[in-house]
């Protein structure tokens, strides 16, 4: 005798409530399509300004002069 099963039960239940952002980041949304690509309606350049502005990154604060690379952020040109 085979089980009947139920195909809604194996589905993941989407969330549509948006969750609480940056004000920066207000309308950001992100996702990854079939084809396993992340898909964005922001810039990535602002992703990564933002990243650079707000996040400490943990590998460079072992550095001595990471204090001083933070305060005189110049971009590469």
């Amino acid at each position: 005798m085979a089980k009947n099963e139920n195909p809604k039960q194996n589905t993941p239940k989407e969330n549509t409530a948006k969750p609480k952002v940056h004000k920066d980041l207000q309308g950001f949304d992100i996702a990854i399509d079939t084809f396993g690509e992340i898909k964005s309606n922001m810039n990535i350049e602002k992703i990564n300004e933002f990243l650079n502005k707000n996040v400490d990154d943990k590998k460079l604060a072992e550095r001595e002069d990471y204090d001083e690379m933070k305060k005189g952020k110049k971009k590469k040109g």
